[in-house]
């Protein structure tokens, strides 16, 4: 009975960063769409749909920003043809 109680704890514990994380970028977006503190319903609304919002959504957000970033490395670094695509798999598997 207490392994069962301990491993529910463990995966209540693990969840909660994600969650945090999840709250810190909606609140990076409702910042940026101009709705800061003091937008009331507004903010709420979009704050509830954004935390609703299915993690595979995110996971495709952080794909998009890898690879973005593995793109600007690359550009960064003059890369072409196979060296370039070597990289980028290589970035974006990593």
């Amino acid at each position: 009975m207490t392994f069962v109680f301990n491993l529910g704890i463990a995966q209540l514990a693990a969840a909660a960063p994600a969650q945090q994380n999840k709250m810190k970028a909606c609140n990076e977006q409702a910042n940026e769409k101009g709705l800061g503190e003091g937008k009331g319903d507004e903010r709420k609304a979009f704050m509830k749909a954004c935390l609703s919002a299915k993690s595979a959504e995110g996971s495709k957000g952080n794909q998009q920003n890898k690879m973005k970033a593995c793109n600007k490395e690359a550009g960064e670094k003059k890369l072409k043809g196979d060296e370039r695509k070597q990289f980028m798999s290589d970035c974006l598997s990593a």
